[in-house]
């Protein structure tokens, strides 16, 4: 029966199943008066568990023994609350245990999706039920301790440990990004201190430069203005004198020359009609009509070819 169990693939899909490190509800199938419900009981004490226990009594022992454990697997199975499940019994003769290699008994543990430990005789003794399950144990106080793997008590003070370790880790954390955010805070205000400063010497820097470029920008233009002023004094003396009489001079032979005055000393200017000038008798002659030109006016004349131009009494 092992070996066509085998072939099939039976006794791998429990080991295969996940099993919790604490879990909350565990199912127990035994018998109701055995000594095995005390050593379940002990062996979970020892490990500090507290959860909730489903016991599933049934025989462990004659011809009813295996369908009634059978029904008891499928009933705390299909409940859904039952996370791991304990088979256990004590000790006996190889047909005492017979119960525990029946085939039906054997596929219904192999495909059940909680995990079946099986704790069947002592340590000698071997089952299809041991083949099939998720673990095999050599007695119920082992089996206990299978299903719940994990020290309470000491999982407790682990984590009282961690949760110390992780408070100070915590603590150190806030206190150093505080620190953090403090420094963060003032560098805003540093910089703009810094900034504030530069521009303050900038300024200062400005103004002395200022003061310094008016400085000798009145220098300059007093230095101008004592030059003007020599000048000028230079300039009302004999200079200027000279210079008066140079500019009467300068009028008077204008105004010789003007030619304003010589028409008002009876002389005429001769035009041609297009406002040019006239300076012979050829281009009068010449040019038809002609405009004379006198001091307070102008009047049209017209060339005589009558006069002969070789006489001088014109």
């Amino acid at each position: 029966m092992r070996r066509v169990l085998d072939a099939e693939g039976l006794l791998t899909p429990q080991k295969t199943l996940a099993r919790r490190a604490l879990p909350g509800t565990i199912g127990v199938v035994t018998g109701e008066g055995g000594k095995a419900r005390d050593d379940i009981l002990a062996g979970l004490h020892r490990r500090g568990w507290a959860g909730r226990l489903v016991w599933a009594f049934a025989p462990v022992q004659d011809r009813h023994a295996a369908p009634a454990i059978t029904r008891a697997l499928t009933d705390l199975a299909a409940s859904g609350a039952v996370d791991v499940i304990i088979v256990a019994r004590g000790g006996g003769s190889v047909t005492d245990l017979l119960a525990f290699s029946d085939e039906t008994l054997c596929r219904t543990v192999a495909l059940l999706r909680v995990p079946v430990i099986a704790s069947v005789g002592h340590h000698t003794d071997r089952t299809l039920i041991d083949d099939v399950a998720a673990c095999a144990c050599s007695t119920p106080t082992h089996a206990a301790e299978q299903a719940v793997p994990v020290h309470v008590g000491e999982a407790r003070a682990r984590m009282a440990g961690v949760a110390v370790r992780l408070q100070r880790h915590g603590h150190r954390a806030v206190v150093d990004r505080a620190r953090e955010l403090v420094r963060l805070s003032r560098a805003p205000a540093e910089h703009v201190a810094r900034h504030r400063a530069s521009l303050h010497q900038s300024l200062r820097e400005l103004r002395a430069a200022g003061r310094r470029r008016v400085a000798r920008e009145m220098g300059a233009g007093a230095a101008a203005a004592r030059a003007l002023d020599r000048r000028a004094r230079a300039a009302a003396g004999a200079d200027r004198q000279r210079r008066a009489r140079e500019l009467e001079h300068l009028a008077s032979a204008l105004a010789a020359h003007d030619p304003e005055r010589t028409l008002a000393r009876g002389f005429a200017l001769v035009e041609d009609r297009d406002g040019g000038l006239v300076t012979s008798a050829e281009q009068a002659r010449g040019a038809g009509a002609l405009s004379l030109r006198f001091a307070d006016g102008k009047v049209g004349a017209a060339p005589d070819e009558s006069i002969d131009p070789r006489c001088d009494d014109a």
